[in-house]
């Protein structure tokens, strides 16, 4: 699983249609070029391929004001809403996976109804509990790294990792059931996209050819 997927039909469907340089700004907004691949390239390619796959529908409109070919914008199909929801499901329940996956869940999870979101959680807390039986089949914690040489502190981290993040996990859970955050049904629906014309305080300013597109 890729985050710029998830990323990219989360700005996309704030939106309701956008185009590329739009979304790019968005992610950069949200920071996700210092803690995803969300590079310029990768947000551009995630566009064209959503939309050949059909989870994107693309507009040809008025040439950009940059110059250039007209713009293309993307509005997001059943198709792609499907997708989204089941990339950001994924996102909250896998624990074997890169930060960025579940940085990306975490920023959209209010999409999702409250008690939804609580037994995703609780289902990455099982997976972390899982993952971490499996490690210590072999690797005893109380025993120390050493048991196993150099290699056991590969072990110590793991169980230290998995321990902190259902440790972390279950905090979330805690907030959320305590009434943190407003959820999909609970009111207006969160809108993190930049308004037209809105100056991005984040953005990069480093130019790439796709932002003409």
């Amino acid at each position: 699983m890729s985050a710029i997927r998830l990323l990219v039909l989360a700005a996309v469907r704030q939106h309701g249609r956008a185009h590329g340089y739009q979304i790019r700004n968005d992610l950069e907004y949200w920071g996700a070029h210092e803690w995803s691949n969300a590079k310029p390239g990768s947000i551009y390619h995630a566009l064209k391929q959503l939309a050949k796959q059909g989870s994107l529908l693309a507009h040809e409109v008025a040439p950009s004001t940059a110059g250039g070919p007209p713009r293309t914008e993307y509005e997001i199909t059943d198709a792609g809403d499907a997708e989204y929801f089941r990339l950001l499901r994924a996102a909250l329940t896998t624990y074997d996976q890169k930060m960025d996956i579940l940085s990306a869940g975490l920023g959209c999870m209010l999409d999702l109804p409250r008690a939804e979101v609580v037994e995703l959680l609780s289902e990455r807390v099982r997976a972390i509990e899982a993952w971490r039986s499996a490690v210590t089949e072999t690797y005893v914690p109380e025993d120390g790294p050493e048991q196993l040489g150099h290699i056991g502190e590969i072990m110590n981290f793991w169980v230290h990792s998995a321990d902190s993040g259902a440790e972390w996990t279950r905090g979330l859970i805690k907030r959320i059931e305590g009434g943190a955050y407003a959820f999909a049904g609970e009111g207006e629906p969160f809108v993190g996209v930049l308004r037209k014309g809105e100056e991005n305080p984040y953005a990069t300013g480093v130019p790439d050819e796709g932002d003409l597109l």
